[in-house]
């Protein structure tokens, strides 16, 4: 596994570990397991009620904290400045850390108005060393330009949903200009049909992999970064056995024309979608 540098200089691994609905003492073993595998990112949220399971898997776990980075998110509703303190403060508590490597903004949610100030509020949060890199989720270009011109800082990385069905074509050439990483969030689509899709389970049996490593492949030979999510031990390890082999170029682009214009699992678009 290859490594990225953000724009403010962190590295990060090429692969990350979702944890979405992983919680309580079945989550804390699957976290465990996702590290003694060879994970080394943890994606959480405020709003997935789990911060607790990943930090008792961190506290459990033998892989030391400073080779493991911490995603988490702030929810819309503390989106005011003096809120996002207290919300990152309750994480910090919630994962028994001194800090959060990674700390995103979950939603825009245009209509509410305050992701501006959400963000100063994270830029005056690194600077007192609670968090090491900011970002943010679901964001369009236009409203991360916003973000550039109030505050002459870019996010580090943007994590979107992207996938085959949906394969945010257009988000490419502006993440690569402000070299802000873009992230995969419902990397294999989750409850789609993408696993059955023909083409993919002929490029599966062409490579001799299953359909979710040629996913995971396609989104690596985009330098996308996934953030899947696997509670079994097999699935896990399956997961990370992605970089042994390469997809042909004539194969992504059979990938690529996959896509469809309302290939979002939920309908969740950006600029009219809130979540609190």
């Amino acid at each position: 596994m290859y490594t990225y540098t953000f724009n403010d200089g962190h590295i990060i691994p090429q692969v990350g570990f979702g944890t979405y609905k992983l919680n309580g003492v079945e989550g804390v073993h699957a976290i465990q397991n996702a590290l003694k595998v060879g994970y080394r990112v943890l994606d959480t949220a405020y709003n997935y009620e789990n911060e607790g399971a990943v930090g008792k898997a961190i506290a459990q776990s033998k892989v030391a904290r400073e080779d493991i980075t911490i995603i988490s998110k702030l929810p819309g509703r503390y989106q005011a400045y003096d809120d996002v303190f207290q919300t990152i403060e309750e994480s910090l508590y919630r994962l028994g850390v001194d800090y959060i490597d990674i700390y995103l903004i979950h939603w825009p949610n245009p209509k509410q108005g305050l992701y501006v100030e959400a963000w100063k509020a994270m830029i005056a949060a690194k600077k007192a060393g609670l968090i090491r890199s900011i970002g943010v989720c679901n964001f369009l270009p236009e409203y991360i330009e916003t973000l550039k011109q109030a505050t002459g800082v870019l996010p580090v990385l943007n994590q979107i949903e992207l996938h085959p069905y949906f394969n945010q074509e257009a988000m490419f050439s502006y993440h690569e200009e402000n070299q802000i990483l873009i992230q995969a969030w419902s990397p294999i689509g989750r409850d789609n049909g993408l696993l059955k899709e023909p083409i993919l389970q002929e490029l599966a049996h062409k490579y001799t992999k299953s359909v979710v490593q040629i996913i995971l492949r396609w989104h690596i030979q985009r330098g996308i970064m996934p953030i899947p999510k696997a509670t079994s031990h097999a699935r896990q390890l399956e997961n990370l056995q992605i970089f042994d082999f390469n997809i042909s170029d004539a194969d992504m682009t059979l990938i690529n024309q996959l896509s469809k214009i309302d290939g979002r699992r939920k309908g969740q678009d950006p600029s009219i979608y809130e979540e609190f």
